[in-house]
């Protein structure tokens, strides 16, 4: 037998998203990043108190950037952020396209 699950149980703990237009904002320095041949692959993530949007090297490596949304973190010092590999906080904000700057300054070159 099958077992029937009610839509409105199945949907009891909302989830945390990015918007269109912060989507929009994350994957413009997305396609920036790439086209310089720095990053390769993202993953997006939702959950009941955060999303993630986390970007790659390479496939099989850990993220090198996590960019995440909040709301818990907005009264304090904003629900946005930009996260190290170890969990450092590098850049936090109440406004994305703000925090999104860090990557404008941000040259990542290996120097010989």
């Amino acid at each position: 037998m099958q077992n029937v699950t009610l839509l409105a149980d199945y949907r009891s703990a909302p989830s945390v998203f990015f918007n269109r237009r912060e989507l929009d904002q994350i994957l413009r320095v997305y396609g920036r990043m790439v086209a310089e041949g720095e990053w390769r692959d993202y993953a997006m993530s939702d959950g009941a108190e955060r999303a993630v949007f986390s970007v790659f090297r390479r496939a099989s490596e850990m993220a090198l950037y996590r960019i995440v949304k909040c709301p818990k973190w907005a009264r304090r010092q904003g629900a946005y952020a930009i996260l190290a590999p170890g969990n450092q906080i590098l850049k936090r904000g109440h406004d994305l396209e703000a925090v999104l700057r860090f990557f404008d300054s941000k040259r990542l070159n290996l120097v010989d």
